[in-house]
């Protein structure tokens, strides 16, 4: 993903980001010539038409499974394929990272455990600056100012017209952990009580006091795409990692389903939300 500037650059993203321009204007001709609207490609390809013409204005990467599904329909004979496969690496934003922000967004349910601090679709501007603020290595000003703008721009489909059905388990340590000021705290708090009562939105908290605990290997989200197709996210301490293998996505699917029994319902987790505003 682009910065949104070639300032401060590295030579390596400079010249990524100049591949990506010439794959999407390979793109749009193999396109043309084959008398496809971005319409009616994004249609066959079963994505988001936005999607389409981002990759063809080189604002996002094409990935190497849509290059060669596009190889397929446009006649290209492995060309955009090919050119994916030589695109310089860079590592401002993992790979994977990239990946799943595109299937978020036009995912049609999410689920999601977090453990630590709260999913990032539901934090506010003030609590998700403090959370980026103890990255260590810390970012500099434009990095900061540019994760932000991510985070933020993924609650999108909150609101969208057609949004995912979105289901959270939070543990109730990353409600109480005491990252920022108490303001930020509180109006965090407030916030996240607000989105609860979307209709899209089921959230439901993992107490200290359960005595069981299904997700003690860390954080994950399961994806389902619009084709119906099961993916799942895991991040750590060493990275991120997209999982695809079906014994992978089973096995943590039915971690997620023992959480789901293990936390408080979503009207308990609504009172526990009330008691802790209470507190602060």
């Amino acid at each position: 993903m682009s910065t949104g500037s070639s300032a401060g650059m590295t030579p390596t993203r400079r010249k990524n980001q100049s591949a990506m321009k010439m794959l999407g204007r390979q793109l749009a001709a193999a396109r043309r010539a084959a008398g496809m609207s971005q319409p009616e490609l994004s249609a066959e390809l079963n994505l988001n038409e936005e999607t389409i013409a981002s990759i063809e204005q080189g604002r996002r990467p094409l990935k190497l499974d849509i290059a060669e599904r596009c190889d397929e329909l446009l006649g290209t004979k492995g060309m955009l394929a090919a050119g994916v496969s030589n695109l310089p690496e860079v590592d401002q934003f993992p790979l994977w990272a990239e990946e799943y922000m595109d299937q978020e967004k036009v995912a049609v349910a999410l689920s999601w455990y977090d453990t630590v601090v709260i999913s990032g679709l539901l934090q506010n501007e003030a609590y998700a600056r403090a959370v980026l603020q103890n990255r260590v290595p810390a970012y500099v000003e434009e990095g900061l100012e540019t994760a932000l703008r991510l985070r933020l721009e993924r609650q999108e489909i909150l609101h969208r017209k057609d949004p995912p059905t979105m289901s959270f388990v939070v543990w109730e340590a990353a409600l109480r952990l005491r990252i920022g000021t108490e303001e930020i705290r509180r109006n965090q708090m407030q916030f996240l009580r607000e989105v609860a009562e979307l209709p899209c939105v089921s959230l439901q908290v993992l107490p200290f006091e359960s005595p069981f605990h299904a997700g003690l290997d860390g954080p994950f989200t399961l994806l389902e795409t619009p084709d119906h197709q099961q993916l799942a996210y895991t991040e750590s301490q060493r990275g991120s990692q997209w999982v695809a293998d079906p014994e992978d996505i089973s096995l943590l699917t039915r971690r997620y389903a023992m959480l789901r029994t293990q936390a408080l319902n979503t009207q308990d987790s609504m009172g526990l939300l009330d008691r802790l505003l209470g507190e602060q």
